[in-house]
């Protein structure tokens, strides 16, 4: 694994840029048509991360919420900052089966990454942040994450004259408020956008971008294995949640609505296979550690009970099916979103 030296670039400078021309990756739309394993087209990466309002955040908010990202201040103890549970070196996760928060207390679910959260409507595995502004503030004060009250983090930043200085580059004065804090962060947050991968190439007419194996697999996560139920679109999700029919007792989604709604009892959001880590772990639980154990899942269908999905259905893969799927979803990798941590303001 790569260590956070080799890992963290000056890469931050050119993300502020990029956010500022819109992220504009120029992909050519080959008609579906012409396209092996059907549907290519509907794979496209969008020109650029939405913004609240149609508004994008000035480079004076990404910047004061990337320093706010990586700064353990923010915490109630200042050992832990948002960057210790979504490291760019570990994929902007963990890395952990399931985190460790500030008391030492281990959660009941894995950290997600926060790479293409601009497209996010709701977040968090339950979906009980609606907002990434919303969600910003919720480690920060959860007592077994960050452990801090947003008023204590708001007097403790007043107090420090480098970020009074850079919440008045930001907002033309140097007030600082919780609201403020939320939306620097979710500024942030919105400019950390997958790079372009090999299949992104292949989407945009470059065929020789995957291999035929690669493209065996698109063909069978289309089609036999159903994949595409849920992980459709070019960040491979449905934006829904699911209850897959995993060994847990966890309601999900369900804690959040209404008990009659049982649809919804053990469903966790649809993550996106997206630049997936090589040796796991997944699941919401963190519970399996190799891709061939997540389709060895989805072939025998999940637990049975009444909230199961209706997409979860079992099939058979054969050795070469499954080895293929596998190929096609390397090609969802377009390496590490690399930023810098930046130096903290005194």
């Amino acid at each position: 694994m790569e260590t956070a030296s080799r890992v963290l670039s000056s890469a931050a400078p050119r993300a502020l840029r990029a956010f500022a021309l819109g992220l504009s990756v120029s992909l050519v739309c080959v008609p579906a048509a012409a396209m092996d394993g059907g549907g290519r087209s509907d794979y496209r990466r969008p020109d650029s991360p939405p913004a609240p309002g149609g508004q994008p955040p000035s480079a004076a908010q990404i910047e004061l919420g990337r320093t706010l990202f990586f700064d353990p201040r923010l915490s109630r103890d200042a050992t832990m900052s948002c960057a210790t549970c979504h490291a760019p070196e570990l994929r902007w996760s963990d890395g952990r089966v399931r985190p460790i928060g500030s008391e030492q207390v281990v959660h009941a679910r894995r950290t997600p990454t926060v790479v293409n959260s601009a497209w996010l409507s709701a977040l968090m595995w339950d979906g009980r942040a609606a907002s990434l502004e919303a969600q910003a503030a919720l480690p920060i004060t959860s007592p077994h994450e960050m452990g801090q009250a947003m008023p204590a983090l708001v007097e403790r930043l007043s107090g420090i004259a480098g970020y009074r200085r850079l919440f008045g580059q930001a907002y033309g004065d140097e007030v600082v408020s919780e609201r403020r804090v939320a939306e620097a962060l979710a500024s942030f947050q919105r400019t950390l956008v997958s790079p372009v991968a090999p299949f992104d190439r292949w989407v945009a007419g470059e065929d020789d971008a995957i291999d035929a194996q690669a493209r065996a697999g698109f063909r069978v996560f289309t089609g036999k294995a159903r994949c595409v139920a849920c992980h459709k679109g070019w960040r491979f999700t449905d934006d829904s949640f699911h209850d897959i029919g995993l060994d847990s007792t966890d309601p999900g989604r369900g804690a959040h609505v209404p008990a009659e709604v049982v649809i919804m009892q053990h469903a966790f959001k649809t993550p996106s296979l997206r630049d997936l880590a090589v040796e796991g772990p997944y699941m919401h639980d963190g519970s399996m550690h190799s891709l061939e154990e997540v389709i060895r899942h989805y072939e025998k269908g999940g637990r049975q009970r009444p909230s199961l999905s209706p997409e979860m259905k079992s099939f058979e893969l054969d050795p070469h099916e499954r080895a293929a799927l596998i190929a096609f979803l390397r090609t969802l990798d377009g390496g590490f979103v690399r930023v810098d941590p930046p130096v903290l303001p005194e």
